[in-house]
């Protein structure tokens, strides 16, 4: 498929081009406001404060650890980072390949909270908007109903953890970021339209302040999302787009 820029692909066509995309990407649907159904659940405080949990559990037995030794704050962090990076990809993708941004609440989600992978994720099935044809409308109206909207709960949630509002608004950034990245990788037509829209995305609250372009211009986030410190003597790797390579010129 090559998309439909002004809105004329029913919504399950756009979800179904959606997905295809990638797994990061792929989204199923539920009938707005009808309760969750096993296996799926709210996305609630509760349940994310057990994900930041069990993503601990995950990083310490991956160092070889004990849980105490990887900070509360690094795994939530850590959590937040994957939970936004599945919100953000398919969206960015319905703006990209439909001009149509998603809306919806939080509490609307319905996911997976299972370990291992990108999360299973259903959004409501009115979460689809009408086309917005010019791309600055575009970007304004994804701010507000997406980074406004179900990424500032989740962050909230997340921030209640103990991680600053710099490193989840910097992993919110990177997570536009990658999804851009993942987007041109499966479809390399719409590379230079996912970049431009990216950057409109990147420049506006509450992102204006956590990214930057390194001299070869590559994204570079002004935080970092901590995951070097779960590994033994925190001393991990760092992410490719980590602020501790150095502050770009």
């Amino acid at each position: 498929m090559t998309g439909h820029p002004h809105g004329t692909a029913a919504p399950g066509a756009v979800i179904e081009e959606i997905a295809a995309l990638g797994p990061f990407f792929a989204v199923s649907t539920h009938p707005a406001g009808a309760p969750p159904a096993g296996p799926w659940a709210s996305m609630t405080g509760p349940l994310l404060a057990e994900r930041a949990a069990g993503v601990r559990a995950y990083l310490a037995a991956a160092g070889g650890q004990p849980q105490d030794a990887v900070e509360p704050r690094v795994a939530a962090s850590v959590a937040h980072l994957g939970l936004a990076a599945r919100l953000v990809s398919p969206a960015l993708a319905a703006a990209v390949l439909h001009r149509r941004p998603l809306g919806y609440d939080l509490g609307a989600v319905r996911w997976q909270p299972a370990l291992g992978g990108p999360v299973p994720v259903s959004l409501p099935d009115d979460a689809l908007r009408p086309a917005l044809p010019a791309p600055d409308r575009l970007a304004d109206a994804v701010a507000r109903l997406l980074l406004d909207g179900p990424l500032a709960e989740l962050a909230d949630h997340m921030g209640a953890l103990g991680v600053s509002r710099h490193i989840l608004l910097g992993n919110t950034a990177s997570a536009v970021n990658g999804a851009a990245t993942a987007l041109a990788a499966a479809r390399p037509e719409l590379a230079a339209r996912a970049h431009a829209f990216t950057a409109l995305l990147l420049d506006r609250p509450p992102l204006r302040a956590q990214s930057a372009r390194t001299p070869a211009g590559t994204f570079r986030r002004r935080s970092c999302c901590l995951i070097y410190r779960a590994a033994p003597d925190r001393a991990g790797a760092l992410c490719g787009d980590c602020v501790l390579h150095g502050t770009p010129a």
